[in-house]
């Protein structure tokens, strides 16, 4: 900006001369001319000069609280062009590099219609390079700021606080700021000028965001600035009122030092905005929320119309028993109700309806009766397409994950997946039990903490999650159905996950949606082209020789007439255990069951049921296998080459290449017996940790295309299939 401006008035070109001195002389030197004393500058370094000023958009507000504005001003100072945002534009198109929110805005008439009618171009202006800066904001309408990415989040309280450390000294953001007796911002709120507190609505939750500055030395200490990432640009929410220093006829109403304070940190602002638009802003490293008793919220559950949405809230369930979900999209708002089950280890299920395909939504979870201190629950989804509409859809899937943070699951989301498929040992829940209600106890405590997991919790939050088990979330290793612990384990299960049902109920032949005592915890789900129907292998199975028991006749009949009716393009059959025989000595795998699976395959070429792949995971190796039986009566058992895909797993541990059945000299006990070329049939093996399968359906193209790629957490993918709905077909 041109200080000669005519338009500017001379306040203001003064100010911004004051901001070339901070670019030329540097921030100690410039505040010592306001009579500023900085105790230490750790990091700080001399912000070069633009020759194109950055522009921000600005909507600020008089509050009745303070009386005072300033935003304007002080962006003025720090040398950026500035506009009114137009709240009937979208972010896009206000044609600046930042658009900044001042404090409590949301009292005003604009900016809770503009964030919620323009979640999405906020969103599209960060991917692109933009800066969002939210400001202190009344958690009396949304204490989420909900307008963020689905994998972000930050969500304010009602605590307020004056003591403010920097919790990244090295943040072109903060490491300029005058620290005094460790704390910065420590000439605000004292003396005449009490009564501005410095963070206002602390925010007490967060995702996947980096913590700037905090309200205390805690490692649980609530945030006063969050940087989060999205695309090539950056979020920046924060519980700060360092803009509230002037009223409105232009007089200051802060003390000198306080002054100097704001305007060091818009000055670092304007540096950081054009860092962030040359691509040279600092990486965003997550700090991790603080720990809570909280689990959640996970999306379960998430067709065309309806949705399934879980938590545990962490309150105590006898003074918060009612909760409200509040769902909404662009133009749709409605709230759901539940209460947290107590049988259910103190969680609650949302079933929410009405609503449209193909549509993205956002949601908050809060007790009906106020909770001092709680923290909302917040997350997001997308509703399937249409059914028989030409669409592309991605799932992720996995299995054998250990409980430990783990960027595999953030891969999941850089991948774009709409959902994610567990496919078992997700977790390890049965690791240190004994006793039937130690089990219980341990057992859940499994799940929670995996959920829990920064990682886990940011895919859980924002899109649907399905789950089945294997043997070590189903009662222990190798075990089947005359396992005396299933009960216990399958009522740890359902109290964790939100499926559209849980096998049937004891006595029925019906799904079972409740989260109630029952048989198996098999389900299926649509997602446009794609129809997954997750098997459950072992609550009705026994392995003994001369029995060799599977599925059971209800899980059985229940199978066979949902592939039937389906009218999917693609059907995926998902197990835990592997369709192949694994050898060794374990017998958890369906040729186990040869009779059961040749049975299931001869269903589908009698019934000419086209599309159908089969999926497992469980031997801590990736695999494509094409499943063939050369003794069986007909070659091909199916009717046309059925393919396994084995995706495992999800940690760090593979069993290495004396496991690999590619390899003549692999030294197992049996070569596997299900194919016709003994040689072949293995198309692609590798023993990769921290891997996902992502699976893509698409009736956007003919012939219609199901793609698998297998990727590990750096994004590396190490093989890719894609299998034509023509090659899927019955000849």
């Amino acid at each position: 900006m041109d200080d000669s401006s005519p338009a500017l008035s001379d306040g203001v070109r003064a100010e911004i001369s004051r901001r070339r001195a901070v670019q030329l002389l540097g921030v100690g030197a410039a505040a010592a001319a306001v009579g500023t004393t900085v105790t230490s500058t750790v990091g700080a370094t001399p912000a070069a000069a633009d020759p194109v000023p950055p522009r921000a958009a600005v909507l600020e507000y008089k509050d009745p609280w303070t009386q005072a504005v300033g935003l304007r001003k002080l962006l003025e100072y720090a040398g950026f062009t500035v506009v009114t945002l137009d709240p009937s534009r979208s972010a896009t198109d206000q044609g600046v590099d930042l658009i900044a929110f001042g404090t409590f805005v949301n009292n005003g008439p604009d900016y809770y219609p503009y964030v919620s009618g323009r979640a999405g171009s906020l969103r599209e202006f960060v991917a692109a390079g933009g800066v969002v800066l939210d400001l202190a904001q009344s958690d009396q309408y949304d204490a989420a700021a909900f307008y963020l990415p689905a994998t972000t989040s930050a969500v304010r309280t009602d605590a307020d606080h004056n003591t403010v450390h920097r919790k990244a000294d090295d943040h072109p953001l903060v490491s300029s700021l005058p620290v005094t007796d460790g704390r910065v911002f420590a000439n605000r709120n004292s003396g005449a000028f009490q009564g501005v507190h410095v963070s206002w609505e602390t925010i007490g939750s967060w995702y996947a965001m980096r913590v700037l500055l905090a309200c205390g030395t805690a490692a649980d200490a609530p945030a006063a600035l969050l940087e989060g990432a999205h695309g090539s640009g950056r979020f920046l929410v924060s519980s700060l009122s360092v803009d509230k220093c002037y009223n409105e006829a232009g007089t200051v109403t802060q003390s000198a030092a306080a002054l100097a304070d704001s305007r060091t940190f818009f000055s670092a602002l304007a540096t950081y905005v054009n860092r962030v638009r040359s691509g040279t802003a600092p990486t965003v490293v997550a700090t991790a929320p603080p720990s809570r008793t909280s689990v959640g919220p996970l999306v379960g559950h998430v067709d065309g119309t309806t949705a399934r949405i879980w938590a545990r809230p962490g309150l105590d369930a006898a003074l918060y028993p009612n909760w409200r979900c509040k769902v909404r999209t662009v133009g749709w708002e409605r709230t759901f109700t539940a209460q947290i089950s107590t049988d259910n280890d103190d969680t609650l299920l949302v079933d929410v309806s009405g609503l449209q395909a193909n549509t993205t939504y956002d949601f908050t979870l809060t007790p009906t009766t106020s909770a001092a201190g709680f923290v909302a629950l917040t997350g997001a989804f997308r509703t399937s397409p249409v059914a028989g509409t030409p669409a592309k859809v991605t799932l992720g899937l996995g299995s054998c994950a250990d409980t430990v943070s783990n960027s595999v699951w953030t891969r999941v989301i850089d991948e774009g997946c709409d959902g994610f498929v567990m496919l078992g040992d997700t977790p390890y829940a049965d690791v240190g039990n004994s006793g039937a209600n130690a089990t219980l106890a341990k057992a859940r405590t499994h799940h929670r903490n995996f959920l829990a997991l920064p990682e886990v919790a940011s895919v859980a939050r924002s899109m649907p999650v399905w789950g089945t088990w294997d043997d070590h979330d189903f009662g222990g290793n190798d075990t089947d159905g005359r396992s005396g612990t299933k009960s216990i384990f399958r009522r740890a299960f359902v109290d964790y996950r939100a499926n559209a049902s849980f096998g049937h109920a004891t006595g029925g032949t019906q799904p079972l949606s409740a989260r109630s005592t029952g048989e198996g915890v098999y389900t299926s789900f649509r997602r446009g082209p794609i129809e997954v129907f997750l098997i459950d292998p072992r609550w009705f199975s026994d392995n003994r020789q001369g029995q060799r028991v599977c599925m059971g006749d209800t899980q059985k009949t229940w199978l066979q007439n949902a592939l039937r009716a389906s009218t999917a393009t693609f059907k995926v059959l998902a197990s835990g255990m592997t369709w192949y025989d694994k050898a060794g000595g374990e017998l958890d795998d369906w040729d186990t069951f040869r009779a059961e699976k040749l049975a299931l395959l001869d269903h589908i070429r009698t019934q000419r049921i086209p599309g159908c792949v089969l999926i497992s995971g469980d031997v801590h190796v990736s695999r494509a296998v094409r499943n063939f039986d050369a003794t069986a009566a007909v070659p091909l058992p199916a009717g046309y080459d059925m393919w396994e895909y084995v995706v495992s797993p999800l940690h760090g541990r593979t069993l290495g290449p004396t496991f690999d059945v590619t390899s003549a000299s692999a030294g197992q006990a049996t070569r596997p017996r299900w194919f016709p070329d003994p040689a072949d049939p293995v198309k692609w093996s590798k023993d990769e940790p921290y891997t996902f399968l992502r699976l893509e359906a698409n009736t956007t193209v003919i012939p219609a295309t199901l793609t698998a790629k297998w990727i590990n957490r750096a994004g590396a993918v190490l093989h890719t299939q894609t299998r034509t709905i023509t090659e899927l077909t019955h000849p």
